[in-house]
């Protein structure tokens, strides 16, 4: 079994990461987890040529997405809420998953991907709910052929309560990492 976990958290040591270190810790079969981000990952600049071609021509960090999800079963999108919505540097790279609607709408291509299982991991603080990120990350699985959606694992109190802390999360991720690894 070969997972993908895309990690959209600027902190490299933050509640998001201690999510998906102790999801990784726990999967059986490959685990790749991939920073969205990097600074090696441009946003979609628009330029439409994913509607005639099969693939991106910006060559950067998102080829590794790409690869991946060609070759995974499972995708995790872990992300910090901010502002109750996914994280700048993961929506940046999911912007760039428009070659898989292009292939769909405009080559009438069957998607490339091998991903048949979605999770969603969130590190939330703050008063705005994490319905909204949710939400956007389902959208997400949607447009790279994901319709199996896996319960979310959220970590709702991050500015009171560490992640890392958070007994009801690590609960939640043990879950998840059993039904990841079926």
């Amino acid at each position: 079994m070969k997972t993908l976990i895309l990690n959209g958290s600027p902190r490299k040591n933050g509640d998001t990461a201690a999510l998906v270190s102790q999801l990784a810790a726990q999967l059986k079969g490959e685990v790749r987890v991939i920073d969205c981000c990097s600074d090696n990952i441009s946003p979609c600049s628009d330029c439409r040529a994913c509607r005639t071609l099969p693939c991106c021509p910006v060559n950067d960090g998102m080829q590794e997405i790409y690869t991946a999800l060609s070759e995974c079963e499972n995708v995790v999108i872990a992300s910090p809420v901010h502002y109750a919505e996914l994280s700048a540097g993961l929506l940046k790279a999911a912007g760039r998953f428009q070659v898989y609607s292009s292939a769909l709408i405009f080559r009438h291509e069957a998607l490339p991907t091998a991903a048949k299982r979605g999770a969603i991991i969130l590190a939330q603080g703050g008063s705005g709910g994490a319905e909204r990120a949710f939400e956007t990350a389902k959208l997400i699985f949607m447009s790279i052929g994901i319709k199996d959606v896996l319960p979310p694992v959220i970590s709702p109190n991050t500015d009171r309560l560490a992640a890392a802390d958070d007994p009801q999360a690590a609960e939640a991720v043990g879950r998840l990492a059993a039904a990841l690894s079926e």
